[in-house]
């Protein structure tokens, strides 16, 4: 299956913008190594490079000028975004060294030029701080993290998209609590169905309402070992 099969609904894609799709995904499909358990080119389609440009839904997204990856592992949301939105400049951060050597493998395949690898973990990604119009997350930790870890990397009036699952009430509270102590509020929850079939799938939305405290981030590893909110 063809990736603009199942994003022409979202977003237009050129013929170029395409072939570079089709492109991650025979380097996905071809490498044993590849750090996802789903490499065959239809069912990625849907299930990584649909599933990724449904976040184009979103308002905040189309008109990010700098955007970032949080552990972007095997390239997604954040490469896939990247193609779809060339004038965007796209940070892939990922802490480890062999997920960030098969990104800019990839990256180079499919001559995505606005996507840059940081190899570095977000707590410590000073460069970043304060600077991305929008950050983006996949499956990457418990919402309190993921919004600890994206918090200091955004601008105040940016905006986080967290790609969930099934609602879980008692977390979404716990996530609001953390939020109101990092500067974020929770925007919306949006249901998405970026492919024929698929159940559960929300964006969680939260935008920068002030300025982080000074605090935050806080040294690696504390925000798993001691989340906000709980």
């Amino acid at each position: 299956m063809a990736p603009h099969s199942v994003s022409r609904e979202i977003i237009e894609l050129t013929q170029g913008q395409q072939r570079q799709l089709e492109r991650v995904l025979s380097v996905l499909e071809a490498d044993e190594h590849a750090p996802t358990a789903i490499r065959g080119a239809e069912e990625a389609a849907q299930t990584h490079i649909a599933d990724s440009l449904v976040a184009l839904e979103l308002g905040a997204l189309k008109q990010a000028q700098r955007i970032a990856d949080l552990g972007s592992g095997a390239g997604f949301p954040g490469l896939a975004l990247a193609v779809a939105l060339p004038e965007a400049e796209v940070s892939l951060i990922e802490s480890q060294r062999r997920k960030c050597e098969f990104l800019e493998r990839l990256r180079v395949a499919a001559s995505v030029e606005n996507a840059s690898v940081v190899c570095t973990r977000a707590e410590e990604w000073s460069d970043g701080l304060s600077l991305n119009d929008v950050v983006v997350a996949r499956a990457l930790a418990p919402q309190t993290v993921v919004l600890e870890y994206a918090a200091p990397l955004l601008r105040t009036g940016g905006t986080l998209i967290d790609w969930r699952g099934r609602r879980d009430e008692s977390a979404e509270r716990e996530a609001d609590r953390a939020a109101a102590l990092l500067g974020l509020a929770r925007e919306e929850v949006r249901r998405v169905i970026p492919f024929k079939g698929a159940t559960d799938h929300h964006l969680h939305v939260f935008t920068k309402a002030q300025e982080t405290p000074p605090r935050f981030p806080r040294r690696a590893g504390v925000a798993r070992k001691r989340p906000l909110g709980a």
